[in-house]
């Protein structure tokens, strides 16, 4: 197990403009009741003509330097997990640490793993902290994330993003300590997206049992047989949410009551915000959580592979909270539009 390395600061960022299912199916000749039954989910997030996964990250970053109260020159390093960057060659995380005034002398990359790369910088900043290489590390999780016209993806794919400082409690007080982590990982594609395409494409109903389920469960129990822990030890329960339904069902096959899902559970109002869908449900728990209590986070992503955490959280959170910019303000600060808006600000009519 780790000590003493956790989240001193974190902060989301939440487009303003949502779109509702019932609007989506009006365009697609579809019965809006049964997409929202099926799939768990009553609107997402759309990105506004100016933002991309970039401004959504930058925005996120700087809620997390005013969480923690600490000076940005200190963060050593940078890592931004994302199946949205705006540039093919350009890192995002470069102009993440240009916009919050990190030091130059840091180390700084671009991560790719669908929708676990959050996470995946995330366990990157931990072992850079935990070896003194860095004082602290900058891990996000941001997407606008792209779903094909008329394609199932497009009731849910959304825009967000979640950043988190670790680091050293000897340096800085600990919101919530990462006490340990476990990954699982195999070659399943069931969701790809090549070079030069637009869309993604997927595995419909293969998404499922042989990837979703299986490596949810699969790092979860990892976590639990590595640190000696059991579900009914943990107050909160935070899994990957590609719909609202997913993490409902991996937590009635695990056992988990419903409720500890429930606080984390942000695809319904918001959509699957892909890489930032785990880091966002975590930060939701977070604004609410009491020092002493104990979270799991497993997150997925496609390709596919899940990043599970067992994390306590610590006295500074209460000392900190008045500071915090919640996730729920976000989630409740919205603009409606009609479909039309929607594939402007999507960019879909080509020309």
């Amino acid at each position: 197990m780790l000590k003493g390395v956790g989240i001193i600061g974190y902060g989301v960022s939440i487009p303003i403009y949502r779109i509702k299912v019932e609007e989506i199916a009006r365009v697609w000749g579809e019965d809006p009741e049964a997409i929202k039954n099926g799939l768990n989910i009553k609107e997402k997030s759309v990105p506004g003509l100016g933002e991309d996964a970039a401004t959504l990250a930058v925005e996120a970053a700087r809620n997390a330097i005013n969480h923690a109260g600490i000076d940005p020159i200190d963060i050593e390093a940078v890592f931004v997990g994302s199946e949205s960057h705006p540039y093919a060659v350009k890192p995002t995380a470069a102009i993440v640490a240009e916009a919050i005034a990190a030091t130059p002398k840091l180390m700084a990359a671009d991560f790719e793993f669908a929708c676990k790369a959050g996470t995946a910088a995330i366990q990157c900043c931990m072992g850079l902290v935990a070896s003194d290489m860095v004082k602290y590390g900058l891990g996000i999780g941001t997407d606008t994330s792209q779903g094909r016209p008329g394609d199932a993806l497009e009731y849910t794919a959304s825009a967000g993003a979640a950043a988190y400082i670790i680091g050293k409690d000897t340096n800085a007080p600990l919101v919530a300590e990462i006490k340990d982590t476990y990954s699982f990982t195999t070659d399943t594609p069931d969701f790809w997206r090549r070079p030069g395409e637009e869309y993604p494409s997927h595995g419909g109903r293969f998404t499922g049992k042989p990837a979703f389920f299986k490596h949810v469960t699969e790092a979860t129990k990892g976590l639990l047989e590595k640190t000696g822990m059991k579900l009914d030890d943990f107050d909160y329960v935070v899994f990957h949410q590609p719909n609202g339904k997913f993490p409902l069902q991996v937590a009635s096959m695990l056992g988990i009551d419903r409720k500890k899902i429930e606080a984390g559970l942000l695809t319904p109002f918001i959509g699957n915000t892909y890489s930032g869908a785990s880091p966002l449900g975590l930060a939701a728990v977070l604004d609410i959580a009491k020092p002493g209590q104990k979270i799991l986070v497993t997150s997925y992503g496609s390709g596919a592979g899940s990043d599970s955490f067992l994390i306590e959280v610590k006295d500074a959170i209460e000392e900190k909270r008045a500071r915090i910019r919640t996730v729920k303000s976000y989630v409740d600060k919205k603009v409606y539009i009609d479909y039309g808006m929607y594939v402007k600000h999507r960019k879909k009519l080509k020309f």
